[in-house]
């Protein structure tokens, strides 16, 4: 059985392919299908957006999709980037960017208090377009004042997951799988997908 992985960037399709390698699915990337839909996010939090990327995909390519939304809530900043993570700092964002508004925004508040979360919301699609199963996925940690490490993608470099003193950026990609939000979301939809595609 194919699935689809429904997202356009790269570097997130590669982390959830490795986390879905060991369950033997043929996987395609949007990249590898024939005029697959650029889906707007218009949804006001991760499970709409994950919900609209996995469903208009699923019913326009005709296949299983996986869709998902994530993104950074920082509890100094009432939850921001939130749903906008990936365009933070505007239409044409980068991380670079993104990251340098991120740590404009929290000048002056202390470490202990520059807490934040990571948020993954996963949805599989049926090849009519309807949500099968779902999961969701957090990994808590703060924002530091200086990046370290360079692996990961986004605001991997500033998210320090506490209890190990570590980035995601310096904690590579074996622990990320483990500890992730992503990792966490896909863990939960795991059993529903394999009934339901078995």
């Amino acid at each position: 059985m194919q699935l689809v992985l429904g997202t356009h960037n790269r570097k997130k399709g590669i982390e959830l392919a490795e986390l879905l390698l060991p369950w033997g699915l043929a996987l395609r990337t949007l990249a590898e299908v024939d005029s697959p839909l650029e889906v707007a996010e218009t949804g006001e939090t991760f499970a709409a957006n994950a919900r609209l990327k996995a469903c208009e995909q699923a019913r326009h390519l005709g296949r299983w999709v996986l869709g998902e939304d994530s993104g950074l809530a920082v509890d100094a900043l009432s939850g921001a980037p939130g749903v906008y993570s990936a365009r933070f700092s505007g239409p044409h964002a980068t991380d670079a960017s993104n990251n340098r508004l991120l740590i404009e925004q929290l000048a002056g508040i202390p470490l202990e208090k520059r807490t934040a979360h990571y948020v993954c919301h996963a949805v599989l699609a049926d090849p009519s377009g309807e949500a099968r199963a779902e999961g969701v996925g957090e990994c808590h940690g703060r924002i530091r004042t200086e990046p370290a490490g360079a692996g990961g993608f986004g605001y991997d470099p500033y998210f320090e997951v506490v209890e190990y003193h570590r980035t995601f950026g310096e904690l590579g990609p074996v622990v990320k799988a483990v500890l992730s939000h992503r990792a966490r979301a896909i863990r939960r939809l795991i059993p529903q997908m394999l009934r339901l595609m078995g």
